[in-house]
């Protein structure tokens, strides 16, 4: 088999065995594939497509490529979940204890964020000793013993997904529906998980813009997941206005706190609670939406969640006074809001300017690798369809510099569009696509 009879094979349309396929993934893997022609292979499929056949067979050689891990003898059955990533997206940080809280076993990996898409861990290290980097062992002791563990993806997991996105990174070959898909199955499935639930970000803050987009990921992930014997559900949800109130890592933490505290954060809450609800019904601890939403609730209400959240956190090493008080947590030197300019009702919110503002002062990286500023971020007080007086709060910046307060409000003022006629909120999320294993 040759390496150059794979690349014209796919080049020019053919659809490729799953020899083959294993054949470029282990071979540069192991280093014996250059990139030059790893590179000239992504571009082909990038340009002609897989079929699902051969997305799954991509996923499942990538699994393949390093460790999977057994949790059978942690629970019977684990769901994971991932979000595509967004702008204000901590929900991981209410939906894992909520869940764990429930009986069922949270076993996390998670990413950093790029660009203007916040990472779970960054959150996380917000909080003063809060250690992301478990080895396997200790992610399984975690689990086991806590019910619940949010950690770095371990280098043993998928090495062949790594490898392959880093070259996808430099050589234009991200936007890859098989490529995305099987990147994230890849690893979703080697951690583990029986059953996963997928939250696809769909708009200006999100890497899909358009909802066919997302919808074809959608459906391509829940292949791959019949195709592994894994059930897949997807939601396709809004991310043209950020998610929640907070954007920037300190402060997101603090409004996922307030939310397992049961203070309101309604539209915030609202798409935890789906997502929650979604795993609830594949982990089999529900039976329908209605009686897993009760559930929810349940533990929201008599602080078992945020008790969960506790444990997480004093489990790898984080400093619990900082979620028993917030105002622990790291905080910018300069806090400024900034009043509406008008009266009218909010008609759009740009929530990628939002995301960049946001990296601009220092919350997100521009590069991998660059260091972040826990404190700094935006707090919003008015979103899409909100009705606004002159002179009200608008938003709130907090920077670490005074002279970045001015860049930053010229920023996100641009970022607001407004209507002199009432303007309804937006939907949370527009469909879930829910899939069966074979």
């Amino acid at each position: 088999m040759r390496v150059v009879d794979i690349i014209v094979k796919k080049r020019d349309g053919g659809e490729l065995s799953a020899a083959e396929i294993d054949f470029i993934v282990q071979g540069y893997a192991r280093g014996e594939i250059p990139d030059y022609q790893a590179a000239a292979w992504l571009m082909a499929v990038l340009l002609r497509g897989m079929s699902k056949r051969e997305t799954t067979d991509l996923t499942l050689s990538m699994v393949r490529s390093g460790e999977v891990l057994d949790l059978s003898s942690v629970a019977p059955w684990v769901v994971d979940k991932h979000s595509s990533g967004g702008v204000g997206d901590k929900t991981t940080l209410v939906v894992a204890p909520v869940v764990a809280a429930l009986g069922m076993p949270v076993a996390k990996m998670s990413g950093r964020g790029l660009s203007f898409s916040g990472g779970t861990l960054d959150k996380l290290e917000s909080i003063r000793g809060y250690r992301v980097d478990l080895t396997t062992e200790q992610f399984l002791h975690n689990l086991r013993t806590y019910g619940i563990v949010v950690c770095g993806q371990t280098a043993d997991l998928a090495p062949a997904d790594g490898q392959l996105y880093a070259l996808r990174d430099v050589t234009g070959t991200v936007e890859s529906i098989p490529l995305i898909a099987s990147s994230i199955m890849s690893k979703k499935i080697a951690a583990g998980a029986n059953a996963i639930v997928l939250d696809v970000k769909v708009g200006r803050g999100a890497f899909m813009k358009e909802r066919a987009q997302a919808t074809q990921l959608a459906q391509t992930m829940i292949d791959i997941g019949k195709g592994a014997g894994r059930e897949v559900t997807v939601l396709i949800s809004a991310m043209d206005q950020p998610l929640g109130r907070a954007v920037g890592n300190a402060l997101e933490v603090k409004e996922a706190i307030a939310v397992l505290q049961g203070q309101p954060s309604a539209e915030f809450a609202a798409h935890c609670k789906a997502v929650a609800a979604e795993m609830l019904i594949l982990g089999r601890k529900a039976d329908d939406l209605v009686a897993a939403a009760d559930m929810v609730e349940q533990v929201i209400h008599n602080g078992a969640a945020l008790a969960k959240f506790r444990t997480l956190v004093q489990a790898q090493g984080g400093d619990v006074a900082m979620v028993d008080d917030p105002a622990l947590l790291p905080q910018a030197p300069f806090v400024e809001t900034v009043p509406a300019p008008r009266d009218g009702w909010i008609a759009a919110l740009d929530a990628m300017a939002v995301g960049l503002t946001a990296v601009d002062l220092g919350a997100g990286r521009a590069r991998k690798g660059e260091p972040i500023d826990a404190a700094v971020g935006i707090v919003l007080h008015h979103k899409v369809g909100d009705a606004v007086h002159r002179g009200d709060d608008l938003f709130t910046v907090h920077a670490r510099h005074r002279e970045q307060l001015d860049p930053a409000k010229r920023a996100l003022l641009a970022a607001y569009q407004w209507s002199d006629d009432a303007v309804p909120p937006p939907p949370l999320i527009y469909e879930i696509i829910r899939g069966q294993s074979t």
